[in-house]
């Protein structure tokens, strides 16, 4: 692949990655729990690399183009992010300093964050959409290949940004528990936010 089509790509997409939203949201509430960023951020990230992989396999196009199959996926990922979202409103993360994480808890954020990336049907969307358009049908990589590359580049471009927002939400927010209380009602409420709109957006 031509080094501009990577340079070109990582322009557009580092531009969403450092738009905060649910991922953000994510980030910030496992940096508040203490020693979970690591594993919360890992969980984003295999939900990332999930979509890019159907995008590549030609399993995103078909999606993409059954109405009732995207509206589905749509519902299913819209209802898990708002009962997320009212979970860290109704119950923010207050930091308690003598917290510690257990080995069950690293594999729950894990989980849970491969679910918040992998359900976003935005993020699935996005890829469908953007991925494609930076190829090129005359390079000596196949098109799947190609795509792969530039979903690991993103990848890793959401990996730097996220573990950032994660570890500066643990150093600066759990010294601060009211703030951290308010910023863990913030993110939930965007999250219940962005769920509504998908919601309705695809209802509606």
């Amino acid at each position: 692949m031509a080094i501009g089509l990577f340079a070109a790509f990582w322009a557009v997409s580092i531009l969403f990655v450092i738009t905060p939203g649910m991922d953000w949201a994510y980030a910030i509430s496992a940096g508040m729990q203490g020693r979970v960023v690591i594993p919360a951020v890992s969980g984003l990230l295999l939900g990332h690399f999930v979509a890019i992989m159907l995008v590549a396999a030609g399993i995103g196009a078909l999606v993409a183009s059954n109405p009732v199959a995207l509206t589905v996926l749509t519902v299913i990922g819209a209802t898990y992010l708002l009962w997320l979202g009212f979970n860290m409103f109704t119950h923010p993360s207050v930091p308690n300093a003598g917290q510690v994480q257990e080995s069950n808890s690293w594999r729950h954020w894990t989980i849970k964050g491969a679910c918040v990336s992998g359900l976003n049907p935005k993020v699935f969307l996005l890829f469908l959409a953007l991925l494609p358009q930076f190829t090129d049908p005359t390079g000596s990589w196949s098109i799947p290949v190609q795509i792969i590359a530039l979903g690991v580049m993103h990848i890793l471009s959401c990996g730097t940004v996220y573990f950032l927002v994660g570890f500066c939400a643990q150093t600066v927010l759990r010294t601060r528990p009211k703030a951290a209380q308010y910023v863990s009602q913030i993110s939930g409420l965007a999250m219940i936010v962005i769920a509504l709109l998908l919601l309705v957006e695809q209802l509606f």
